[in-house]
Formats: C-alpha cells, structure tokens, sequence
C-alpha cells in the first residue's frame, strides 16, 4: 500500500480511529464549478472529456485544488464507459442524456456482447487513472468506480436513462435467466474493470446501483445485490486490502443484505436514518452519507445546521465517511459546497476525541 499524506478517508473506511470526520462529494468535479465547465468546453463535449487522460486529470483535481478540506478523489468518468465498449453506440443528447443507438433486447444481442478488456477498449479510462495518480503523489487517495449490473442493465435494455423501466421490468418477469446471463456477463465485466482501475492506481473502489432502489424486495435481491456480490467476491479474492463501497439509491432496506456482501462500506442516500442504518450495520460496515444534495441551495448557516445533525446521527467514533446522499446538482453555488465541508471539518473532531 502506499503512503499517503491524507489518509483519512482509507482509514475510516476500515472503521480505524480518525481526527475528523472525512468528507469528499459524489460527482465533486461536476458542472456545478467553473473551471469544470471551461475544461469541458475545452474537450468540445462530454465523451471527449472522458476520453482524454489530461483533461479527466484536469477536472478530477479541480476539486481538492478549490476546497483543501476534501479528503479523496475520485476517477472523472461515467458509469456507462463498459456498454459503450461493449458496441452499444453511447451518445449524450442535450436535455435528454444518455442514449444508447443499439440497445440489447433480446438473447442473440446480448449474447453478443463481449467482455471489454480494460487495457483495450477501456485503456483511456485506465490511463486517466494513472495520469491522476501521477499527479496525486502522495497527496490523499483516489476513488475508481463503476455503474452496477443492474444498473448498466437499465440503460442497456431501455437504451436511454430510467423512465419506467417497462423493457427491463418485463424482461426481470418474462425471461428472469436471460436477464441474469446479462447479469452475470455485466458483473465479470465490472471486476475486471476494477480490478484493473486498482492495478492503475485507485486506492478504493465504488459501485453505484443508481436504479437498484426501482425493484421489489425479492427483484433487488435476485438481480441487483446478486452480481454486486458476485463482483465484491471477486475483487476480494484478487485485492483483499482494496475497499470496496456499495451505494444503492433508494436502498436503505436492504442495508443488512448489502452488508452480508462482505464490502467495507455502504453508501447512504438522505432517505436513510444514519442513526438507525449504523445501529443495524455499523458494526459490519462503514457508512458514508448522507446529506440531501438538494440542502446545498440553502443558505450557508442551514446547511451547517443540517451537516451537524448527520453527523450527531451517526455519532461519536470511526467508520462514517461524510458524503451527500446522491450527486452534487448543476446550479449550486461552489461557496455553499465550501461551507458543508468547512462545517464536517470544523464540526466533526468533537466526535472523534
């Protein structure tokens, strides 16, 4: 393991006594700051953003460079980088996001579908990694991730981003074990994804089931904590110091099961009680969350009143890691992202001595 000059957030993922609560953001380099958008105005649009090692580089440091209370950083990239290696023909449409061209449907697309070698078609994304990581030093951790099997799934089979989910729904009653061999085909894909964005030089590893939180009890057990814990075991035989989060949104009755995963850490969306989440898991997992991204429009001292709470809900001691509860939206103003991760740095310690 290298040493890190920062490293906090490592530390409480592995639930080990920390000075303060650590904070970072989902989506940090994000359109909400200045200097992302004149970076992607730079790369012309969004997919050549992600393909260029320099700028991801660029827009991943923006982030620690603006707010020196930050504790890690995390790969610019997108979940949807492995179904478009796979063939699906990904564009970006204004307003409408994501599209695929081709969607798989039925059983000969999807047996089609390759796995992709993240050293060849997926290579951008891991020299985006070790760009990042060269320009890090020794300066705190970096966060690879990707979208879950489900969640991938979602796009795949709808070929645009979640409305109804009736193609993929259908598919979860009418052909359960075709949608599993997709499933399964997606959750190899991931590992070794990550796998390899570890070898790069990410320091922990994310899973983020956006749409897992759509499905019934026994739905989001058979479909989507199924191959997140197939691709957990994975990474665990092969990394067993590298941590691995999972974060469902919507997810917070299935906290127990997500826990029996064998990850290292949960994250919370705002829907969830940190106070109850960690008196069911904590002692298994650490948490990360969960304040409602949608607090940061509020005025600086509220959003002080509301970081105090999440952090008196979880409590004195290691193994909570302070995070919104989804992205950070376009349109908040960067000072009231400042004064969240001002008031975790300046709030927390008392929890913590």
């Amino acid at each position: 393991m290298r040493t890190l000059a920062n490293d906090r957030f490592l530390r409480a993922l592995k639930r080990q006594p920390v000075d303060r609560t650590p904070v970072w953001m989902m989506r940090q380099a994000g359109r909400y700051l200045p200097e992302y958008r004149a970076s992607r105005a730079k790369a012309g649009d969004f997919m050549a953003l992600c393909r260029n090692p320099e700028l991801c580089c660029e827009v991943t440091l923006q982030p620690l460079d603006r707010y020196p209370g930050l504790d890690t950083a995390i790969l610019f990239s997108d979940i949807l980088t492995i179904p478009d290696a796979m063939g699906l023909g990904l564009r970006f449409v204004e307003g409408e996001g994501p599209m695929f061209d081709r969607p798989v449907r039925d059983a000969a697309a999807i047996r089609a579908l390759g796995v992709p070698d993240p050293e060849g078609e997926l290579r951008y994304v891991m020299d985006a990694v070790r760009t990042i990581r060269s320009a890090l030093g020794d300066r705190c951790p970096l966060i690879g991730f990707a979208g879950s099997p489900w969640t991938l799934a979602t796009y795949m089979v709808e070929g645009q981003g979640g409305q109804e989910f009736a193609r993929i729904k259908k598919m979860r009653f009418d052909a359960p074990e075709l949608l599993m061999e997709l499933l399964n085909k997606l959750a190899d894909s991931v590992a070794l994804y990550l796998e390899a964005q570890a070898a790069a030089g990410a320091d922990a590893l994310m899973v983020f089931d956006t749409w897992g939180g759509v499905l019934d009890v026994e739905g989001y057990r058979q479909f989507s904590l199924a191959p997140m814990r197939r691709i957990v075991a994975q990474l665990k035989a092969r990394l067993p110091a590298i941590p691995v989060i999972l974060f469902t949104k919507n997810g917070g009755q299935q906290l127990e099961a997500m826990a029996d995963t064998g990850c290292d850490a949960l994250g919370l969306d705002w829907t969830t009680d940190i106070a109850a989440a960690r008196a069911r898991v904590g002692g298994r997992v650490a948490l990360q969350g969960n304040l409602d991204p949608l607090c940061l429009f509020a005025s600086p001292d509220r959003i002080r009143e509301e970081v105090a709470r999440v952090l008196a809900g979880y409590g004195r001691g290691p193994g909570h890691i302070f995070n919104l509860g989804h992205g950070i939206v376009p349109g908040v103003d960067p000072a009231h992202a400042g004064a969240m991760i001002d008031a975790v740095v300046e709030l927390s310690p008392a929890y913590h001595h």
